[in-house]
């Protein structure tokens, strides 16, 4: 039986015409209509819209259909995914007998929420040093952490997963050296983060463009660093020092709970962070809906 709910479920996808609705913002007006009947005159046209779990749809606050059987759904949430089919009725009048034959056309739509993903930098950075066993480098390691998160603290940014390692490197036409490899991950959510979001109920919007702009000033940071490496110092050069062109920094894109990508699922919004379908949850930050075959709601956090 659960198999066969998660295989009409599939079937429907490939039915129906996929919309996808930020979460809390309104859907497209949706048409209970092709193209086809739109350019024709319809007989005495009646508009029948079911929504998900069967329910037949009535206007209400968050529910607005038209006399021409047109529906936006408003302040959508993750419960409202899911199957809209609106069957259109219709009458087509023989003009010698005015006999009436009523026709019926039905049209589905699969409406998923999605939101933005959460974008958070995987960093790493190198400096010299004297020696692998110097009591220094756990100095220069925390004091560059703290460096970095009072440049950011600000935008309620942090610096997270800290974590460096000694290595001996061997440069060409020169002896080794000892660097320092140094990784971190900074991410928008710094205790008090929410304040940013100003009652919003969702904001991604300003935690990304802050995490945008500490990304920038950590960039900014580490290019100064080589500037006064090759402009400050003459020939006497620090034993402790970063390395030039050794900034790296990759964007790691998160879901909240309930939300997942699937670029094979949802190929016209595949940066999105879509909502779990039923047969699937996500309890965490990861970026994919995992099966559970006993989910039978959108958005699910948990397998049962």
């Amino acid at each position: 039986m659960r198999a066969w709910v998660l295989l009409s479920a599939v079937l429907s996808y490939l039915a129906g015409v996929k919309i996808y609705v930020e979460l809390h913002q309104n859907s497209p007006i949706l048409v209970c209509m092709d193209m086809n009947h739109a350019s024709k005159e319809t007989v005495d046209p009646t508009f029948l819209w079911i929504g998900p779990n069967e329910n037949t749809l009535t206007g209400n606050s968050r529910i607005n259909i038209t006399n021409t059987g047109k529906l936006i759904v408003k302040d959508f949430l993750e419960g409202l995914s899911g199957l809209y089919t609106c069957t259109l009725s219709y009458k087509i009048i023989k003009a010698e007998t005015q006999e009436e034959n009523t026709i019926k056309k039905r049209y589905d739509f699969m409406i998923f929420a999605y939101r933005e993903p959460d974008y958070s930098y995987h960093m790493a950075v190198r400096f010299t040093t004297k020696s692998c066993a110097g009591r220094y480098n756990g100095l220069l390691f925390r004091v560059l952490k703290k460096i970095l998160d009072n440049l950011i603290s600000d935008l309620s940014c942090h610096v997270i997963e800290p974590s460096y390692k000694c290595h001996s490197v061997k440069i060409p036409d020169h002896d080794f050296i000892y660097e320092l490899f140094i990784a971190f991950q900074v991410n928008p959510f710094a205790p008090g983060w929410k304040s940013v979001c100003h009652e919003s109920a969702d904001c991604e919007d300003t935690t990304n463009h802050n995490i945008l702009k500490a990304r920038d000033r950590i960039e900014e940071f580490f290019w100064r660093q080589a500037f006064i490496l090759y402009h400050h110092f003459n020939k006497t050069v620090p034993a402790m020092h970063f390395v030039d062109h050794s900034f790296q920094v990759i964007r790691v894109d998160n879901c909240r709970p309930g939300f997942g990508k699937n670029e094979g699922l949802h190929s016209n919004c595949a940066t999105c962070c879509v909502v779990c379908s039923p047969g699937t949850f996500s309890p965490d930050v990861n970026v994919t809906c995992q099966i559970c075959v006993s989910v039978h709601a959108y958005g699910a956090t948990s397998c049962p």
